[in-house]
């Protein structure tokens, strides 16, 4: 069976900042590691991203941290409405923040087969934001097509470059520059030669970097991982698990809402 591409062979470590020390990253760790044994997600990462995975829904979805964590984490969510990486409305009660490589068979397999179904269900509805973060762990070019979709946001174009990118297939035709450029055009970005300055450009470099010391920083080391309300979910679970996850998040929000500040 073939090893998942989700993870490198060997990280790049992640830079130090000198900031004081977190609880997140261990948190993040702590909650994946119990999740996995809840959900079944060894079982399931073994699974070939192109394989069909099982429809049978787990149980229950991952574990919260506690609350100081998880509202650290939360906070993590940007709700910037001039965000060109993020979709649904920026007050939705639930936010869903993805870290993710394009050169990931397991992104590619949630961006194509779970993805859809929750912006139909709760993005549309004003229920789910998702914000995207570019986490390229796999080589140059996961760097390279990081660096592309965020030009190609800059034209308001990232989430037809996202769809393309993870296209069945479209990863093992590469990242090359004609590719990039190629994947711009079917995106429908407008001005070409602007999106090969702006792949080029410190601004994407800085920008891809800041997603991954956020990755890195809350202790994600593959992808995809995500972040549903400040609660860590690793791997492309089945849709159910995230509907799960979002619904549940969904209720705690109106639960707080009804009953107004619990402090006071």
């Amino acid at each position: 069976m073939p090893t998942p591409d989700r993870r490198p062979s060997s990280p790049a470590k992640p830079p130090s900042s000198g900031r004081k020390p977190s609880r997140k990253p261990l948190l993040f760790a702590l909650v994946v590691a119990l999740a996995a044994g809840l959900l079944g997600l060894v079982s399931y990462r073994a699974t070939a991203p192109d394989e069909p995975a099982s429809d049978t829904p787990a149980a229950t979805t991952a574990t919260a941290p506690d609350p100081g964590v998880q509202e650290e984490l939360a906070e993590l969510a940007r709700r910037d409405a001039g965000d060109k990486l993020a979709q649904g409305r920026t007050d939705a009660p639930v936010v869903l923040i993805e870290y993710a490589d394009f050169q990931c068979g397991y992104c590619g397999k949630f961006a194509r087969d779970t993805e859809p179904e929750l912006i139909k269900r709760y993005v549309d509805d004003g229920t789910l934001r998702i914000e995207w973060r570019n986490f390229p762990i796999v080589g140059e070019a996961s760097e390279a097509a990081a660096r592309a979709s965020w030009a190609a946001g800059r034209q308001d174009r990232f989430w037809a470059f996202h769809r393309a990118a993870y296209a069945e297939g479209a990863k093992e035709k590469g990242f090359g520059k004609d590719r990039l450029r190629a994947l711009a055009r079917q995106a429908g970005v407008k001005d070409l030669d602007r999106f090969a300055r702006d792949t080029d450009s410190a601004a994407a470099t800085e920008a891809v970097r800041a997603d991954q010391e956020q990755a890195y920083g809350i202790g994600a080391t593959s992808t995809p991982s995500f972040l549903i309300n400040g609660r860590p979910l690793a791997g492309a679970q089945p849709t159910a698990v995230f509907t799960q996850a979002i619904e549940d998040a969904a209720a705690e929000e109106a639960n707080v809402g009804s009953a107004g500040d619990p402090a006071k």
